[in-house]
């Protein structure tokens, strides 16, 4: 009788894939997840007892757990093939404990695509459970417990009932927080453009540079500097000083890690980053392809290296040769290994199979599957590709003793640019350029200046925000989209359009991380305590040093928190507006977007109504008052109290003060008095306030 093999894997969508790649001497079964964790009624770590963790079984996975204790009862060999990352090494780990596995027929599989190759090629080199890899995860899930189960009582008792504190998620959070005051705290400056156009002989095309300076690049900072400037160039001689073609390379992108398959399915498709990993998923656990059945059609999707294996990359080059010609085929970029070397064995994200083109499946996939398959798709095939060439005309006109520039580019051999472009690729310049030499003779037609002012940072997006917490080395491919979809489920952060806003909430939250627990919040460190758990993951450190070196300073903190933060008062504060429902007066209550106003009488009566937070300002368009609002979403901004009768709206804090130059309303920023109007740049130091 042939012998009967186990084999267990994550994710229910994948055993119809597996098992048909497997046949009849193999059964095939999901864990669904996690089987155990640390229990969420208490700590779960016995600080006393050097930080031992204590894990129990995740309550409904009783029937499951029983049903593959049967099925591994019954089989000779057991091939635990959870996910190739720590997360499935530790589920893996803990299936054996939880199931009560005997070692010696259990064996550990990893497969980077499930295709029939892989899976069978995975079988034949099984492995034992690398605990580096386990430890590396427990300490991390230990981390965040700590943190989680620590802080979280202290924001119950400072602030509000049913908060929480996450230890990557509160750095985000920070980041977000400290976008938004330099925001609020920019102060424009003035600068103005000046271009100067030219007629060329003979033809009715004109040329137009933009003024670079005297010697070195200038700014021209005032209309004063303008006009000087203006003066001087009066009836000065113009020619052509220099005109110089070149040729510019632009490299094949590399393969996508997460990271970067996040950030551009944000900008180009609009994706969540939550929205991303789970179709991503869809795409590498199987879908039904007509005509192959059931196949993982990407590789595995959380990854930060760009590593191709050769098989795939001689795929690829062979593909292209033959779609596109011996020509197109590139050298690719020289791959660079994740941080800490720990995920490099999962290569980047590609199609499992480069001659699956996205027209050739589409009809098998969803709309969103096919969009961001063929993103994928497009990426690799690109990344193996030739580079774009670029011919480039850059032009000096001399004016007097002043310079001005223009430039063009224009697109020589398109390379990979043929299947992938991007938003941020240049356009074809001005073809004028092409016919200029130092001897063509220039027939001036004006000059044209214009004022602007410089712009604040942006704000984040989901795909900045991963950028971000990628180059500062915090949380890994793993942890983006939970870190995002957490802070945002919690109401710290909102999201209008793709822009992210911290809330009020967030706010209290912040500043009471930010001074109780700096170290949490700190990304320096959080970035220091990855590169840690690296260190465990690959058996250089051992996991409960991590532990011991953090736990004290952590203690420490949160005991003198809890005897020294003032209690920040944010509901439940009575006000002398009169319920006109029942004649009770009106609480201030606090929501998850922010506060409002609210009858004691609850449940007997139900009237809420907008909380209204003047400022002591009067609207500078009608009698009302200037009151702090929140957009439905959570976003400050200051409005009319008589609105919607009146739409004077800002969303910087208006002052009392116009401006004596436009007549606008000064605006706070930072610790200046700025003009609220786009075209004026009028500022002055905030007034000191009387004791």
């Amino acid at each position: 009788m042939a012998a009967k093999n186990l084999v267990i894997v994550e994710s229910p969508a994948k055993v119809k894939t597996i098992k048909k790649f497997l046949g009849s001497r193999y059964e095939v079964e999901a864990s669904m997840g996690h089987v155990r964790d640390l229990p969420k009624s208490q700590l779960g770590i016995d600080v006393e007892n050097d930080y031992e963790p204590k894990y129990i079984t995740i309550r409904g996975k009783g029937d499951l757990l029983s049903k593959l204790r049967k099925e591994a009862k019954n089989a000779d060999h057991i091939y635990l093939a959870t996910d190739p990352d720590r997360e499935g090494e530790a589920i893996s780990w803990h299936l054996i404990h939880a199931l009560k596995l005997d070692e010696k027929k259990v064996k550990r599989v990893t497969f980077n695509e499930i295709t029939k190759t892989a899976v069978k090629e995975a079988l034949k080199h099984p492995r034992d459970i690398n605990m580096d890899l386990v430890d590396a995860q427990q300490v991390r899930r230990i981390l965040d417990r700590m943190v989680g189960y620590r802080i979280s009582p202290v924001l119950w008792a400072k602030v509000k009932r049913g908060l929480s504190a996450g230890r990557v998620q509160s750095v985000a959070l920070r980041l977000i927080g400290d976008r938004e005051d330099e925001i609020n705290d920019f102060i424009p400056s003035e600068y103005w453009s000046l271009d100067v156009e030219f007629g060329l002989p003979g033809t009715k095309k004109t040329l137009k540079a933009g003024f670079y300076g005297n010697g070195k690049k200038q700014t021209i900072s005032s209309k004063e500097e303008l006009d000087q400037i203006l003066a001087e160039l009066e009836g000065a001689e113009c020619s052509i000083e220099e005109v110089k073609k070149s040729q510019r390379t632009r490299k094949a992108p590399l393969p996508f890690t997460t990271s970067t398959l996040q950030q551009e399915a944000s900008k180009t498709l609009n994706f969540s980053t939550s929205k991303t990993m789970r179709i991503a998923q869809q795409l590498y656990e199987g879908v039904d392809v007509k005509g192959s059945g059931t196949v993982g059609v990407i590789t595995y999707l959380r990854t930060d290296s760009t590593r191709i294996a050769d098989e795939a990359d001689a795929a690829a080059r062979a593909y292209i040769a033959e779609a596109y010609g011996e020509d197109a085929v590139g050298t690719p970029q020289e791959a660079k290994a994740g941080k800490g070397n720990i995920q490099d064995a999962h290569e980047a994200i590609r199609p499992t199979d480069i001659t699956r083109t996205p027209q050739a499946i589409k009809d098998s996939l969803s709309r969103d599957q096919f969009r961001l398959y063929q993103l994928i798709w497009r990426r690799f095939t690109a990344s193996r590709m030739a580079n774009a060439i670029y011919d480039t005309v850059s032009v000096v006109i001399r004016g007097g003793k002043y310079r001005f520039n223009a430039s063009a580019s224009y697109l020589k051999s398109a390379g990979f640019m043929n299947i992938y472009t991007q938003d941020d690729d240049e356009k074809k310049g001005s073809d004028v350029l092409k016919t200029l030499s130092k001897d063509t003779e220039l027939s001036f037609i004006g000059l044209s200046s214009e004022q602007h002012f410089t712009q604040p940072p942006a704000h984040y997006t989901e795909a900045s925000l991963v950028k971000d917490l990628e180059e500062k080395g915090i949380g890994r491919p793993s942890t983006y989209a939970p870190i995002i979809s957490t802070i945002m489920a919690r109401h710290y952060v909102t999201k209008e359009q793709k822009n992210l806003y911290i809330t009020e909430l967030g706010e209290v939250v912040n500043n009471l991380m930010k001074q109780a627990f700096p170290t949490i919040v700190d990304d320096t460190f959080t970035a220091n305590l990855e590169m840690l758990l690296d260190s465990v993951a690959e058996g250089n450190m051992e996991w409960k040093t991590v532990v011991r070196n953090f736990y004290p300073d952590l203690n420490d903190a949160v005991e003198a928190a809890q005897k020294d933060l003032d209690q920040v008062k944010v509901a439940d504060e009575e006000t002398d507006i009169v319920c006109e429902n029942c004649g009770r007066n009106m609480v201030i209550k606090y929501g998850p977007h922010g506060k409002f106003l609210a009858c004691p009488g609850f449940p007997e009566c139900h009237n809420t109504k907008p909380f209204y937070e003047t400022i002591g300002v009067k609207c500078p368009l009608c009698d009302g008052e200037i009151a702090l609002k929140r957009t439905r979403k959570g976003r400050r901004y200051y409005g009319c109290t008589n609105a919607p009768e009146c739409n004077f709206m800002s969303w910087a804090k208006p002052s009392d003060q116009k401006c004596p130059n436009c007549g606008s309303v000064l605006v706070e920023r930072g610790k200046k008095l700025v003009c609220s109007s786009d075209n004026c740049s009028y500022s002055i130091d905030v007034p000191a306030k009387e004791d």
